[in-house]
């Protein structure tokens, strides 16, 4: 590896462990953001960028993971009778616990989506059955973004190390 690869590598990978930050925290991209950042390190290399299937791979992660978030969260909030503003809840509480690890991450959905629908009129046993359905659904659906992302970026970086090692 010479010295405009070993920038490129070390950009890409900065860019791709915000992707990863992104999988946990909302409003980052991100998967996408991680296949993108392996596209645009293959636009700057060439060939001594990832390969055709790896970078097909990726893309194709990042649409399954972001599809089985999608599906996680609706299906967890929808068991329980949760609506928009329990799933609203969830997410401004999950934002909010995210400054009191390790419990703030699991109390701040539930109890920012309990908050949501007893705020919306439901009586607090409907809220809470309707909450925990939309916080579930939430954290099932970062489990799935954030063993994605580590795949991916795993995936990318065992095969941009092994493909320059093995040309010299």
């Amino acid at each position: 590896m010479n010295a405009h690869e070993i920038t490129a590598f070390a950009l890409t990978l900065l860019v791709m462990l915000i992707g990863f930050a992104g999988a946990i925290l909302p409003g980052l991209p991100g998967t996408p953001l991680i296949a993108v950042a392996a596209l645009a390190h293959r636009g700057f290399l060439g060939d001594r960028g990832a390969s055709l299937w790896v970078l097909v791979t990726l893309v194709v992660m990042a649409a399954i993971s972001s599809a089985l978030d999608f599906a996680a969260a609706t299906y967890g909030a929808k068991r329980l009778g949760a609506t928009w503003r329990g799933m609203a809840g969830a997410l401004v509480g999950g934002l909010l616990g995210l400054w009191w690890p390790p419990i703030g991450w699991i109390a701040g959905p539930l109890l920012g989506a309990i908050a949501g629908e007893w705020l919306g009129g439901r009586p607090w046993n409907e809220a809470g059955n309707a909450g925990l359905g939309a916080a579930l659904g939430l954290m099932a659906g970062t489990a799935v973004k954030v063993a994605g992302a580590g795949a991916m970026i795993c995936l990318w970086v065992v095969h941009i190390l092994w493909k320059s090692f093995n040309a010299a």
